[in-house]
């Protein structure tokens, strides 16, 4: 009676297969987990711009054509913002636009958010 059994071929072309769809499912996985971490980064700096938008609001803004730096902390990541005031084609109001990214990609901008915020003599 012969026993059949798989060659030494067909075993490592299975283990080749197996191998590269192996590396494939982790690949995907690692993508995966990176876009999480990028999307929770990009939400922590767009709260920090709407909280310093929030400030303009409550508290005039720095004068017209002004530009302001800062960092700030929000859930234990730090981020560095730039806030940029100037006029608007209507005086009774400033715009006021801030840029949020990481302390250490300053060019790199995570959240970017304009509003307007009524001048203090209207």
């Amino acid at each position: 009676m012969r026993v059949r059994g798989f060659t030494l071929v067909e075993v490592l072309v299975a283990l080749a297969i197996v191998a590269v769809a192996l590396a494939a499912g982790m690949r995907a996985v690692a993508q995966s987990a990176d876009g999480a971490t990028t999307l929770k980064e990009r939400t922590l700096a767009l709260w920090v711009a709407q909280n310093r938008l929030a400030r303009a609001q409550l508290v005039r803004p720095a004068p017209v054509r002004s530009v302001t730096e800062g960092d700030e902390t929000q859930a234990a990541v730090r981020f560095a913002w730039r806030e940029t005031v100037s006029d608007t084609p209507n005086p009774a109001f400033r715009k006021v636009e801030i840029v949020v990214a990481r302390p250490d990609a300053p060019d790199y901008a995570l959240a970017r958010l304009t509003g307007y915020v009524a001048n203090a003599a209207h």
